[in-house]
């Protein structure tokens, strides 16, 4: 199995439905030991159980750590817990709407706490325990909103450009260690979330991109499982947009 022997952490799963949860169940049916986090204990035991029930492929071990991304000490008990992982995929976030002139202070500042400042403290935790045991892999989430100008996404945008900043400076400083960062920027995607909020057609957003659709959060979670897998042992630093050519066009 790909994954055999190696422990994932992947912030963001807590929930059926989302990126973190489709990420999850390929790294799983491929044999990898998985943390899964969120911070509805509940919801959280929904995935586990989902997990260890799907399909007939065999799957590595998972379980459920709560943890409020929003708050420093969670996520330094969070790494702690964790111990030392082989793969980090930081995928929760707080998704922000709005103009600016209208944007609430107390959103601003726990969408960068989130989106930012929570995958900076992970990675500055798990990725010495990674070069101790001879490297890694870190995938972030990003989105196409980080490049494009995108009204009613200033703050979202702001933080996901700084995550793909973060992601080429860690592979940088993490290379000599072979800890490899890439970040995956996804375009429209058909989340459980997203889809609750905005219904099936997402607003037709779909129709923005060269494919004329939005993506099933499968086709994303294939390309972050790629990148967190040995196959892609020559790719760190790399932004790699599952946009549906959104950013081409």
């Amino acid at each position: 199995m790909e994954f055999a022997g190696k422990t994932a952490l992947i912030t963001g799963s807590g929930a059926v439905g989302g990126l973190g949860h489709a990420t999850a169940k390929i790294l799983a049916a491929k044999g990898a030991d998985l943390i899964i986090t969120g911070t509805d204990p509940e919801r959280g035991a929904q995935v586990v159980a989902d997990l260890r029930t799907a399909g007939d492929e065999a799957t590595g071990t998972a379980r459920f750590v709560a943890a409020d991304l929003a708050d420093p000490a969670a996520v330094q008990g969070l790494a702690e817990d964790a111990g030392a992982v082989d793969i980090l995929i930081n995928n929760a976030s707080i998704m922000t709407f709005g103009p600016t002139t209208e944007q609430d202070i107390a959103r601003y500042d726990a969408a960068f706490a989130v989106n930012v400042r929570a995958p900076f403290l992970l990675t500055a935790l798990l990725a010495p325990k990674m070069a101790a045991k001879g490297g890694g892999s870190i995938v972030n989430v990003s989105s196409t909103a980080a490049g494009l100008g995108t009204p009613g996404m200033a703050v979202y945008g702001a933080t996901k450009a700084a995550v793909e900043s973060l992601t080429r400076t860690w592979a940088a400083e993490f290379a000599e260690s072979n800890v490899r960062v890439n970040t995956v920027a996804p375009g429209p995607m058909r989340t459980s979330k997203v889809v609750a909020a905005m219904g099936p057609d997402m607003g037709g957003m779909g129709l923005a991109t060269a494919l004329k659709r939005t993506s099933d959060p499968a086709e994303v979670a294939h390309v972050v499982a790629f990148l967190a897998s040995d196959r892609a042992s020559y790719v760190t630093g790399a932004i790699v947009a599952a946009d549906g050519g959104r950013t081409a066009i």
